[in-house]
């Protein structure tokens, strides 16, 4: 599989599109960018990019390291999300099982009746 490495950099009128190796184009907007360089790729070298990976790196300079933080901080936390729903839908159903009303398997965990039925469904 083919992988252009991108690095795009902020300009007046738009993104640098810098691809390793190929060439420079450009972009109005980040969002724009693969798309600009898979149609600059492919007049370029006159192939389909179809089956090609174009990863676009924004070069933000010292705020790039800060998105990187918050971008896996939001990952972790969406991963630890998904682990307690998990958890929650064990533990709900071992109240239940331990013969704990609705009503009480709720004063329990803290959540409405509704959410214990959701939960153990």
């Amino acid at each position: 599989m083919t992988v252009y490495d991108v690095v795009a950099k902020r300009w007046e009128h738009g993104w640098e599109l810098r691809i390793d190796g190929v060439g420079v184009t450009q972009s109005r907007t980040l969002a724009r960018a693969e798309r600009t360089v898979r149609d600059y790729l492919e007049t370029l070298l006159g192939v389909s990019t179809d089956g090609a990976t174009v990863v676009v790196r924004p070069d933000l300079g010292a705020l790039g390291e800060r998105v990187r933080q918050v971008r896996e901080r939001t990952r972790a936390a969406q991963d630890a999300q998904r682990r307690a729903a998990v958890e929650a839908r064990e533990v709900a159903q071992a109240l239940r099982d331990e013969g704990l009303s609705v009503t009480d398997t709720a004063a329990v965990l803290g959540v409405s009746r509704g959410r214990v039925s959701q939960l153990v469904s």
